[in-house]
């Protein structure tokens, strides 16, 4: 089997620019795609002003600072309530759903880390909401999620498991001292801590689930799970060659205790190939590990990976594919457009069609991303949804499209200075050769007369400017380059 290597063979010493690697609108939009849903043009001209440091804290800081959202009213509702409110359970749950997911798709765009984060854990600590299907469920799982995004990660894994979407989408609510159910045991160590095979035995799995009984006990199938002592296996355990009458919390002490090495190894490299690349660099993964498990502070080391030269370095730049959600959020966030409540609400609809449904990844291991978000029908899904939204800017703000022009551009009056400067908005590294650059600069001169752009009559002043803009776009969006961050 060929194993490969990583190329990117830069340190976590801090990014200091040079000549050779300047502190540019490349890499200020390389971060802004990584760390968040990528940058309009005031963003990247602010962080151009700050050093490196500066800029990553300040978008770390942004995130640790972002307010939660503010409890619902119907954060604890059961379905009693729901009935003595005289509202349709189904109805009234689906409404739920949809805002919760709205402020999502705000804090993607607000604040960028935190709402990327959001989603990142969703899909480590993954739960399915068809699963569970209840509103309460619903916001305890992604408040947690909310809560601990940037905090302790023991803490995080001690809070995951306790709440009620992660009891019943892996079985907790099913594991008795009768009857006993090894799934969330499993899954707490092949996927969520330690990896699979990797310092567990079947018989820590046996003797883990025993421990996590108790859960098991709600009034009502929409009422929060609760521990009941009565279903708790009170037999001794030994786990990770560890005795006692251990129960849930004495588990995740004893794991991070005993296998915290392990623990560190496995996260960071799922962060590093998140939000670094996805081949791994041995060497890199391992520092992060020994930097990780001196306190599991997320936040802590995703600054020292952020403002490192491997993170800034060039070889980091456009290798990893577009998620559905990079490449709707992005969009919206480079272009500054605006767009209809209801359309806004729409591209959760559109990002489920391309394969990445909110808060039901396709199974317990998560959506694997990169190349797995590439084929022949989603490629062509990715298109269409992109033409859509397009059309609907041409439809209802047709001055923005202009506008943008008029904003990501040196020039006024130049078609490939303007074209060039358009496309490199969109793409990580420029297009592979300056011939492309002529074909999109001739979709963009649409069918006016050459000698318009020959003797600068033609100008972005122009009223065929926005049509020519929507006609680059829908060029644009079909390019390779495009789908890469």
């Amino acid at each position: 089997m060929n194993v490969l290597t990583s190329c990117i063979t830069s340190t976590l010493q801090p990014f200091a620019p040079s000549s050779e690697n300047p502190w540019n609108a490349l890499r200020v939009r390389h971060a802004y795609r990584r760390i968040g849903y990528d940058a309009n043009m005031s963003m990247i001209t602010n962080a151009l002003s700050q050093s490196p440091e500066e800029f990553i804290d300040q978008l770390i800081d942004q995130s640790l600072n972002a307010p939660d959202w503010p409890e619902p009213s119907w954060s604890n509702f059961i379905y009693e309530d729901y009935q003595n409110l005289g509202l349709d359970f189904d109805e009234a749950t689906q409404e739920n759903h949809q805002e919760l997911l709205l402020e999502v798709l705000n804090q993607m765009q607000t604040t960028g880390l935190k709402g990327r984060l959001i989603l990142f854990w969703s899909n480590h600590f993954v739960t399915r909401l068809e699963e569970y299907y209840a509103s309460n469920f619903l916001y305890e799982y992604f408040h947690t999620l909310e809560q601990h995004a940037l905090g302790n990660f023991q803490d995080f894994t001690r809070a995951i498991g306790k709440t009620s979407a992660m009891l019943i989408f892996l079985n907790g609510l099913e594991n008795t001292s009768l009857n006993p159910n090894e799934n969330y045991a499993r899954e707490l160590y092949e996927l969520f801590t330690l990896g699979v095979d990797n310092g567990y035995t079947q018989q820590d799995i046996v003797e883990t689930s025993k421990a996590l009984t108790g859960y098991n006990h709600r009034d009502h199938w929409t009422s929060p799970i609760y521990f009941d002592d009565s279903t708790f296996n009170s037999s001794t355990k030994l786990i990770f060659d560890q005795e006692g009458n251990w129960n849930y919390d004495d588990v995740i002490d004893i794991l991070f205790q005993e296998k915290a090495p392990l623990i560190a190894q496995h996260i960071c490299k799922k962060l590093y190939t998140y939000f670094v690349s996805p081949t791994i660099n041995d060497d890199v993964v391992a520092e992060m590990a020994g930097i990780f498990v001196q306190d599991f502070d997320i936040a802590n080391l995703l600054r020292i990976v952020f403002k490192s030269q491997h993170f800034f370095d060039s070889k980091t730049i456009g290798i990893q594919i577009k998620s559905p959600y990079d490449m709707t959020m992005s969009y919206l966030k480079i272009t500054n457009f605006s767009i209809q409540d209801d359309y806004f609400q729409a591209f959760m609809w559109f990002n489920s069609v391309m394969g990445q449904d909110l808060f039901n990844p396709i199974d317990v291991a998560g959506w694997q991303g990169n190349r797995d978000w590439i084929n022949s029908s989603t490629l062509t899904g990715r298109w269409q949804i992109h033409e859509w939204i397009i059309w609907h800017t041409w439809e209802f703000y047709n001055e923005e499209l202009r506008n943008f022009a008029i904003e990501s551009s040196s020039s006024n009056n130049d078609p490939y200075i303007i074209t060039k400067d358009i496309i490199d908005r969109f793409v990580p590294l420029e297009l592979f050769s300056p011939e492309e650059y002529e074909v999109a600069t001739d979709v963009f001169k649409h069918n006016l007369p050459e000698n318009y752009y020959e003797n600068n009559i033609w100008s972005l002043e122009w009223d065929s400017v926005p049509y020519q803009v929507v006609l680059l776009l829908l060029h644009l969006i079909k390019l390779p380059e495009y789908q890469l961050k």
